[in-house]
């Protein structure tokens, strides 16, 4: 027998790889003899780089970029096991989390940390970049991202901009004539979830801005500020991608990584799954497990759990879920893919324990869940 364990991470618990660990320790008690397949996965959001790295036996790469706010920040990329691929999450260099609440303001806050990774791994010659997008502190559509791989941002007095989302609207031209070239021409993936747009009542600034610290003065004049910047781009370059589904992902930088590079995009978990080439590992495959930290009714709108389930239904396999917990409506993923789906906590426990004792409790899961199937067989 051939069982695929491919889950995601249980967030602030267990990383994907150590989930496949617990789960596979639990099923060889039963099954001793089968094959186990292990592939972490992720959606494209955090965790992404850890899973992928996992996945292809790539590594970690840590360094101190410009954080949001202009101060260093602790930030890393992975290199995949190709070592030709890099994947990047955005929000280890420019997130939400690397700004104090109280200092949270998107006007002034910048992705030019991003840049900054990219640029590195560009630097290790990397030729193929995913970047996923998720958890951003700006709304500055990229210029940051862009300035620190050589573009310039120029005001009507010939001046160069700096890069936040206040300057959108100051700016008059655009410079990419020292835009780092190895940018342009890499392959470059996108793994986005979101379908709004850039500018207006469910673009980047209405939707997100407030999260991020926006006030209602500040989205109006934010999302003014990405709606000069498009016409600027359409103006130069003939893009017109405002109106784009999902151009307004991470405060627009995604309209920045599609207007000035060779970019797709695509869901997170599509593209995690292709990279990982899941598929490959179920076509002999009798059984597949797979997990997230909480299976709940959002579970079915593009989680791991659901992309790992409808995948594995192209090869008619039978699947299981395991996550720490089990939320409302969780029975919705019956109809999309998941055979049964269970909760590994045993007992009534604070979420401290439920965290400390996740292995242990993930591990037992597994082997009850092999012995139900021993008996069914």
């Amino acid at each position: 027998m051939k069982i695929v364990i491919a889950p995601d991470s249980f967030k602030e618990s267990l990383t994907a790889k150590q989930v496949c660990n617990a789960i596979e320790a639990g099923l060889k008690r039963v099954f001793s003899d089968a094959q186990y397949v292990s592939v972490p996965v992720a959606d494209g959001g955090e965790g992404t780089v850890q899973s992928l790295v996992d996945a292809t036996q790539g590594k970690i790469v840590n360094l101190s970029v410009t954080g949001p706010l202009g101060t260093p920040v602790q930030a890393f990329y992975g290199i995949l096991g190709d070592k030709q691929t890099a994947v990047i999450e955005i929000a280890a260099a420019s997130g939400l989390d690397l700004v104090p609440s109280k200092l949270r303001d998107p006007k002034l806050t910048s992705s030019y940390g991003t840049g900054e990774l990219i640029k590195t791994a560009l630097d290790q010659g990397i030729d193929k970049l995913i970047i996923g997008l998720g958890g951003s502190a700006t709304n500055d559509g990229g210029i940051g991202l862009l300035a620190a791989l050589g573009a310039k941002f120029i005001d009507k007095d010939g001046q160069q901009l700096s890069t936040n989302g206040a300057a959108l609207q100051r700016i008059k031209k655009i410079d990419v004539s020292s835009l780092d070239k190895r940018f342009v021409a890499c392959e470059l993936s996108i793994a986005c979830d979101v379908d709004n747009p850039l500018c207006g009542p469910l673009g980047a600034s209405a939707i997100f801005g407030p999260q991020k610290g926006a006030s209602a003065e500040d989205i109006s004049l934010l999302d003014s500020g990405l709606l000069h910047y498009s016409q600027i781009i359409k103006d130069q370059f003939g893009l017109d991608l405002k109106d784009k589904p999902g151009s307004g992902a991470a405060g627009g930088m995604a309209l920045a990584l599609l207007a000035f590079s060779n970019a797709t995009m695509k869901t997170g978990i599509e593209l995690v799954l292709e990279t990982v080439k899941l598929s490959e590992q179920l076509e002999d495959a009798d059984l597949v497990l797979t997990g997230e930290g909480r299976i709940d009714e959002q579970t079915i709108h593009g989680k791991t759990p659901m992309g790992v389930a409808q995948l594995a239904k192209q090869f008619n396999l039978p699947v299981i879920a395991i996550a720490g917990c089990l939320g409302e409506n969780h029975q919705a993923v019956y109809q999309c893919g998941i055979d049964a789906a269970f909760a590994a906590t045993p007992k009534a426990m604070s979420l401290q324990e439920a965290f400390d004792t996740a292995t242990e409790n993930v591990t037992n899961l597994a082997e009850n869940i092999a012995k139900t199937l021993n008996i069914a067989s």
